[in-house]
């Protein structure tokens, strides 16, 4: 059997403007080396980038985005 990945199985619309700009800002944190939600979240709130409800993030308010958007 020939297995190979499709990156968004689940996805069944495209990612909004604002998707996509979360995605970029948790990959810049990324690269810079953190990996833990705390630090996510710090990150996340430093680049500018804040909470569908324009509040700075918190652990859960982070936690329920990545649920809902399915990440």
């Amino acid at each position: 059997m020939s297995q190979y990945l499709v990156v968004h199985q689940t996805r069944t619309a495209d990612p909004t403007p604002y998707e996509r700009k979360l995605a970029s800002a948790i990959e810049s944190v990324f690269g810079t080396g953190v990996h833990h939600l705390d630090g996510v979240v710090k990150g996340l709130n430093e680049t500018g980038v804040y909470a569908p409800d324009g509040r700075a993030w918190t652990p859960d308010t982070f936690t329920a985005e990545m649920r809902r958007i399915g990440a």
